[in-house]
């Protein structure tokens, strides 16, 4: 391992952009739900990568995937047909709605794919001139051109005027502000089944069922942004399975390759008509050596059984949380399904992730005062139990 005579933090702001405010730690190494500083203290990984890394840091079995891949075959070009690409689009869409799939690099990439696939779409079948697509309040979609514009966080859209036109944004929750922002220039609805950035905040019951009625009335495309809620997050390979209810359109990223860059837009085969030879492209996405990686995490993922312990698992996380809720009064909410979970504070969030992390816990805090636990999908009850014991330490401190 390298080693910098003014550290790795001067080096860093000597050579890389600042677009991130990053912690003072270095991470050399991980296995499963642990992570190693460079100066050797461990870490509970209570974030994954930001529910990237579904099967913890460097699981067996897509290690092995890895390493065999990159002796094979890496790259070509998608001119051309490599094998683990067309065997994990089978795979994708034997386990879902969807009958098509187009691969990219990032869950960013794979909306931007999903946004031009829905105006595509629009064009093909009622002409020109209906390319609006209503988003949420408070969504997060990408940092692209136009993903960021369909995000609904002015926060992250400062600056960059003048955005991508013909976005609008309606409460999350609402079918009734969603049926006001229809026009004749609408062509899809956007959001995310589980908001993750905005603030871990739930459908309610009934919300994506009547929102899809209305799109089929409107004649309208219903894309579910699934980047950080699919792929067995929520105890469901794909959170709109535990609403009876399912899209055109579907984006998956983050945990696909457990660590590896890797987008996905899924689409039923009608929808994905719309897109023919020269409408889009990618140079690396889908390519043999991550679409193995992908291949080796989505066979454990989809599994019942492991689908089932997610379940478990995030039933007791919720339940021990549910016990620090009753101790500390500045907890005003705990919600999650699966390992998505959210704590809501009535102060920010920050601190305390600080805190946790001096503690040797790895979180975040989204949305300002939402505290966020997406940790690897192969936790279990005793990783939850030292996850709870750290956050009483820490609330116990705030409370003196």
């Amino acid at each position: 391992m390298k080693t910098f005579s003014g550290g790795i933090e001067q080096e860093c702001a000597r050579h890389i952009f600042g677009t991130y405010s990053r912690f003072p730690v270095a991470f050399v190494r991980g296995e499963g739900c642990t992570l190693w500083d460079d100066a050797g203290k461990e870490y509970l990984d209570f974030l994954a990568g930001i529910a990237v890394c579904g099967l913890g840091h460097c699981h067996p079995e897509v290690t092995r995937a890895i390493e065999e891949g990159a002796r094979q075959l890496i790259h070509v070009s998608n001119l051309f047909y490599t094998y683990p690409q067309v065997e994990l689009a089978a795979e994708l869409t034997r386990l879902s709605f969807a009958d098509k799939v187009f691969f990219s690099n990032s869950g960013a990439e794979a909306n931007e794919a999903a946004i031009k696939l829905a105006r595509k779409y629009s064009n093909d079948h009622f002409g020109s001139g209906r390319f609006h697509i209503i988003s949420m309040k408070d969504s997060f979609h990408g940092r692209t051109m136009a993903t960021l514009s369909a995000t609904g966080q002015t926060k992250v859209q400062k600056g960059f005027e003048p955005l991508v036109e013909g976005f609008s944004f309606v409460d999350f929750n609402s079918v009734e502000a969603v049926e006001a922002a229809v026009t004749d220039k609408t062509c899809a609805v956007l959001l995310e089944p589980v908001q993750g950035e905005g603030g871990l905040h739930f459908p309610a019951p009934g919300y994506l069922k009547d929102l899809k009625a209305l799109c089929r009335q409107k004649k309208l495309l219903l894309i579910f942004d699934e980047v950080q809620s699919g792929l067995g997050r929520t105890g469901t390979l794909f959170a709109y399975e535990q609403e009876g209810v399912s899209p055109d359109i579907m984006t998956l990223a983050k945990a696909l390759a457990n660590g590896l860059p890797m987008g996905a837009m899924l689409a039923t085969d009608e929808v994905a008509q719309a897109f023919t030879p020269g409408s889009h492209a990618t140079t690396f996405g889908g390519g043999p050596l991550v679409a193995s990686a992908a291949l080796a995490t989505l066979k454990v993922i989809s599994e019942p059984d492991f689908l089932e312990k997610i379940r478990d698992t995030g039933t007791y996380l919720l339940a021990r949380f549910a016990e620090l809720k009753e101790r500390f009064s500045f907890i005003k909410e705990v919600r999650g399904r699966g390992l998505m979970v959210g704590m809501e504070l009535d102060m920010p969030g920050a601190q305390f992730v600080t805190r946790c992390l001096e503690k040797g816990a790895v979180i975040n805090c989204t949305h300002d005062t939402v505290l966020r636990f997406v940790p690897p999908l192969i936790a279990g009850r005793a990783e939850v139990n030292r996850m709870a014991g750290i956050l009483e330490d820490v609330f116990e401190e705030e409370s003196l």
